[in-house]
C-alpha cells in the first residue's frame, strides 16, 4: 500500500482525557499545524462541540478536500459502527454515544474509529518497524520477509494490535488483542496491565522500597534513579523495571504463540527499554516442564532483542545452510531456526497511530 505517495487528505485526532489534538494527514505526513482543544471529558455536549470545532478548524486550514475522518478513540466501543461506550478517561460517554454517525452527518464524510493499539500496530506495519526489519533482511541477503506484526503500547495502560499481511485484525466484537486482560505472571489474581503500565512500575518500586504507593515517584524518575542520575533506591528502581519486563515477556509469549510475527513496542514506557527489554526477551526464551520433568521451551520460536547489536546480528545471520535435493546435484538453502524479533517503534507512538488511521481510511475507501 504505497500511501506515502498518496495525495488524498484524511483528518485525524489524538484523543486524550485532557486534550484533543486535531491533525490532517497526506502521504503519511501531517500537513497543517495541529489544533489542540480541551476535551471536556465530563461534559458530553461540550466534548462533542470540541470535536466539531477541531475538525472544522482543520478543514479550513487545509488546501483541498478531505476524503475521510479517521482516528483512534478509547474503548469499550463498537468501533465498526462508531458507537462509543462507557469510557473511564472520558466519562461523558456513558450508555453508548454514536460518535461516528454524528461526525458523518456533520461533515458529510466517511468516519473510521479504531482502538489506539490497533492503529499503532497498523502504522508500524506500513511505515515503521515491519518495513525496517524487512529492509535489514534484504541488506543482509536473507530472502525471509515478515508479514505479520504484533504491536504493544506501554503507558497509562497495556494495549495491543494485530496486523496480518497488511490487514488490521479487529475481531467480531472489536475485542481483538486485548492483551491487558492476560493474567499477570507476578500476581495471577489480577491482569497484566496492573504491572505492565505506569502505575505498575510505581507499584513495584513502592513494594521494593518499602513505601506506600502514593509516595512512589513517576516512572521517569524511577528510570533516572535506576541509572544513578537521581537520588533514590537504585536497587528498587531496577527491580521495578525488571519485574515489569517479566510480566510483559510472559504476556507477549502467550500472544505470539498464536500469532507468529514480529513484535513492536511503543508508548511512554518504551523509552526505558534498556531496563526491561532484555528481561522480557529472556522470559520469552525461557523454559517450562512437562509433568514428567522434561524441559520444554516456552515458545516454538527463538526471540531476539533487535535493539541489541549482538542479538540483531544473530537474528539476521540465522542458521542458513545448503541442503542437497535428493537425486540431483543441486542444493537449496534451508534455515531451520524459527525466529522473531522484538524492537521499538520506528515512527513514535503518536505518528504511528496517525499513519495507521490514515492508511486504514484509505484502505477502506479503496475496497
Amino acid at each position: 500500500m504505497p500511501y506515502e505517495n498518496d495525495d488524498r487528505i484524511v483528518m485525524s485526532l489524538d484523543a486524550g482525557g485532557t486534550n484533543f489534538v486535531f491533525i490532517a494527514m497526506q502521504a503519511n505526513e501531517e500537513i497543517v499545524d495541529p489544533v489542540t482543544l480541551p476535551s471536556h471529558a465530563t461534559d458530553l455536549e461540550r466534548c462533542l462541540n470540541t470535536l466539531r470545532e477541531g475538525f472544522t478548524r482543520i478543514r479550513e486550514a487545509i488546501t483541498g478536500n478531505p476524503v475521510a475522518i479517521s482516528f483512534a478513540f478509547p474503548g469499550p466501543a463498537d468501533f465498526p459502527r462508531g458507537i462509543i461506550g462507557d469510557l473511564v478517561n472520558l466519562p461523558a460517554f456513558r450508555g453508548g454515544v454514536p460518535l461516528g454517525p454524528m461526525l458523518e452527518r456533520e461533515f458529510d464524510l466517511p468516519v473510521f474509529i479504531n482502538n489506539d493499539g490497533d492503529l499503532f500496530a497498523y502504522g508500524e506495519s506500513i511505515a515503521g518497524f515491519l518495513p525496517y526489519v524487512n529492509s535489514l533482511l534484504a541488506e543482509a541477503g536473507d530472502p525471509r520477509r515478515y508479514t505479520n506484526l504484533f504491536g504493544v503500547t506501554l503507558g497509562t495502560g497495556f494495549g495491543a494490535g494485530i496486523v496480518r499481511e497488511n490487514t488490521l485484525f479487529l475481531g467480531d466484537n472489536s475485542c481483538s488483542a486485548e492483551i491487558w486482560l492476560i493474567r499477570s505472571k507476578v500476581d495471577p489474581t489480577t491482569c497484566a496491565e496492573e504491572q505492565a503500565s505506569i502505575r505498575g512500575v510505581r507499584r513495584f518500586y513502592a513494594q521494593q522500597a518499602g513505601l506506600p504507593f502514593e509516595r512512589a515517584p513517576s516512572p521517569r524518575d524511577i528510570y533516572d534513579i535506576a541509572l544513578g542520575e537521581k537520588e533514590g533506591n537504585r536497587e528498587a528502581a531496577r527491580a521495578a523495571y525488571r519485574l515489569m519486563g517479566e510480566v510483559v515477556g510472559d504476556a507477549l509469549a502467550n500472544c505470539i504463540t498464536l500469532i507468529d510475527g514480529l513484535i513492536v513496542i511503543g508508548g511512554g514506557l518504551a523509552g526505558a527499554h534498556s531496563l526491561f527489554l532484555d528481561t522480557a526477551v529472556a522470559e520469552m526464551n525461557g523454559a517450562m516442564q512437562s509433568p514428567e520433568g522434561d524441559v520444554l521451551p516456552r515458545l516454538d520460536l527463538r526471540t531476539y532483542n533487535l535493539e541489541d547489536a549482538d542479538d540483531r546480528k544473530a537474528f539476521l545471520r540465522g542458521e542458513h545452510r545448503d541442503v542437497p535435493i535428493p537425486g540431483t546435484s543441486d542444493t537449496i538453502q534451508y534455515d531451520p531456526e524459527k525466529r522473531i524479533g522484538v524492537g521499538l517503534s520506528r515512527l513514535g507512538t503518536s505518528k504511528a497511530m496517525a499513519v495507521g488511521a490514515y492508511a486504514y481510511a484509505l484502505h477502506a475507501l479503496d475496497r
